[in-house]
């Protein structure tokens, strides 16, 4: 046998070898990008409701999904660790907090963009987002709600009652 008849033989059982490793190493790094996409557009969608349940759970999954060893993933973890130093600030008034916490917000969000190829400046991170003034007024009454009803519950509060019509007496 010639060299050319051991290559091809080698070739013939090695090729399907490396195209399946080829395969399964593309189809590892497209699902580690739809990850990070997800994050992404969760966090996006829900960037004017940031204590509905699903942006806390996605903001969770930042330090899972986002890499310390690629530069532009490590910017988005110190983006997260600013934000997240934010969210546990007991110190910082409520008007100041919450502007910083969008300014933050904002910042994680571009710098994810970035990663991902997103070409979204920070001005349309912030302003571009759609959220009904009836959803803050529902969330509000329904705090409200909640709160009366642990007062009642913790008997720090009576239920008020009024008797509107008497019973006739025979």
């Amino acid at each position: 046998m010639t060299i050319s008849d051991w290559v091809m033989i080698l070739a013939v059982f090695l090729g399907p070898i490396v195209a399946v490793q080829l395969t399964k190493y593309l189809d590892a790094k497209k699902e580690k990008r739809q990850r990070k996409l997800d994050i992404f557009k969760t966090l996006m969608a829900t960037r004017s409701y940031a204590t509905s349940w699903d942006h806390v759970m996605t903001l969770n999954r930042i330090d899972l999904e986002f890499e310390l060893a690629q530069p532009k993933e490590k910017a988005v973890i110190e983006a997260w660790k600013q934000y997240l130093d934010l969210l546990g600030d007991k110190t910082i008034t409520g008007e100041q907090w919450g502007t910083k916490r969008v300014e933050l917000l904002v910042e994680l969000l571009y710098k994810m963009a970035l990663v991902l190829d997103y070409d979204f400046d920070k001005t349309h991170i912030k302003n571009s987002s759609y959220s009904p003034m009836v959803h803050g007024n529902i969330d509000a009454q329904q705090a409200k709600i909640r709160e009366g009803i642990l007062q009642i519950l913790e008997d720090k509060r009576g239920v008020p009652m009024n008797i509107t019509n008497w019973p006739e007496q025979s």
